[in-house]
Parts: C-alpha cells; structure tokens; sequence
C-alpha cells in the first residue's frame, strides 16, 4: 500500500468534500456566514463588514466608545425597525442617562416597545440583563455593563446562544486591551462631520485593519437642517481609500482625522 505524500496530505480542495461537508467548512481568512440570523444594522458599508451581513442573534455583541452616551443610538438607530419586527421590544438595562421618549419616538420605537430596568449596581446590571436573556425576548437588549469581568461576559454568552435576540453590551473602549469571550467586538466613536469611525477588532473572520465611515446623520435632523449643514464632509481617511489613484498623481496623502478627538455636533 503506497502512503500519501505530505504535499497531497495536506493539500486541500473543497471539491474533495462532499458538498454539505465543503459548505460547512470555514477557512480563518474569510468572513463567516452567520449560523444565526441576523438583523441589519441599516448601514450597507457596515453590513458588509459583519459576519451574516447583520448584527448577530444567538451571541454577544460588544460595543465599546470613548464614553457613554455617547453615539450608541446614532449607530443602532437605524435597526430599530429590525429589532421590532413581530412585536418586539427593545430592553435598557442601565443606560447612562434616562431614556428620553420624545427621541425614542423619532426612531421609531413607542413607549410600549420599551423596557427601561434602572439597576444601579454592577451585580444587579449583570443579573438582570442575565434574566433578560435567559428569557430569549423578542426584540434587542442593550445592557450597560462598564465593570463585567470576561467570566461575567462567557456567562452572558453561553446564555445569548439560546437567545433569538442580538444582545449588545456598551463597554469603554479601554477594555479592548482585555481578552473577551464576546464573538463580535466593534468600537465606535465621532468622527469629523456627522461621520461615525467604527472599527471591528475582534469578528469571525479575517481582521478589520482600517476603519469604516458611516454617515451618520439622524434621518429626523435631516429633514429640518439647512443645506449648508447638510453637506456632510467624509474624513480624510475614507476619502484617501475611494481616491487612491488621484492622491497618488497628485503625489500628496491627505493625513487621517484624529482617533478620538471629539468634535462638536
């Protein structure tokens, strides 16, 4: 009997495979296909970037920015028509400031669609939002959880698996120094104009290494401000990435915006 070679050995082909085999496998150089489903985040540039072209069910997203309250309604408030599909609500487990209903509105998500849980301690951020999720609700939940340890957020996460919810958890983006259970880690801070700077450290998949622009204007603010205001300039960087050819002939590069510098609104 002739024993294969290495080469052949360790050569690989997915014509090999029988075909539910091939089209279950995933090579780390990809972007995998969610196994769950997903929901829009409502900004194309964005989706195509996330695992399953959407924000994921059945695991635990983070979300970390520079402070709270900052822009997280700004990068979900275009998937509140997704999270409320079939008589969902959206779940607040300590947010930073109250929930302002007037604001919620405009998004599209009315009183009855939302479930404010005030818990002022670190222990009782993370038992509720538990419960919440061991309860596999309808809808989204977005938990507060600034101190969670990474055993906190394994927890959370072996319970998300269950769960036919995306659950997001809004952490400093100082913690992107510590290790994390959480399958999708996505940072999101101001950019210059009415630009959001998302980058996506940790997914299933080959790495994010430049950030995505997302022109972020509420749809709402759109509609009353003046012309003027309304010409969004792009950040240097992604004009660079759609006009490298002319920055080249030019032989100049315009420098990046600054990581973090806030800029007024």
């Amino acid at each position: 009997m002739t024993r294969p070679s290495l080469s052949s050995a360790c050569s690989y082909s997915p014509d090999a495979l029988p075909r539910h085999v091939a089209e279950a496998v995933w090579r780390g150089s990809e972007v995998s296909d969610a196994v769950s489903r997903t929901i829009s985040s409502g900004f194309p540039e964005l989706d195509a970037q996330l695992p399953g072209r959407g924000w994921p069910t059945h695991c635990v997203t983070e979300i970390l920015m520079p402070l709270a309250a900052l822009c997280e309604w700004r990068l979900l408030g275009r998937s509140v028509p997704g999270f409320t599909t079939g008589g969902g609500r959206v779940y607040l487990i300590a947010p930073p400031k109250q929930p302002h209903a007037g604001g919620l509105a405009q998004l599209g998500l009315s009183a009855d669609e939302v479930v404010w849980i005030d818990a002022s301690s670190p222990a009782d951020r993370l038992w509720a939002t538990e419960q919440i999720v061991k309860s596999d609700p309808s809808g989204a939940v977005l938990s507060w959880v600034a101190q969670a340890r990474p055993e906190q957020i394994r927890r959370l996460q072996i319970h998300a698996q269950s769960c036919d919810a995306p659950v997001f958890l809004f952490r400093p983006v100082a913690t992107l120094s510590e290790a994390s259970p959480a399958p999708l880690r996505v940072t999101a801070a101001l950019a210059t104009g009415w630009y959001l700077e998302v980058r996506i450290p940790k997914r299933r998949g080959a790495s994010v290494p430049d950030p995505v622009y997302l022109a972020a204007i509420p749809t709402n603010l759109a509609a009353v401000l003046p012309p003027r205001l309304q010409s969004i300039p792009a950040p240097a960087a992604a004009l660079l990435r759609e006009e490298t050819s002319d920055a080249r002939a030019l032989g100049r590069i315009a420098a990046p915006p600054s990581a973090g510098q806030p800029v007024s609104h």
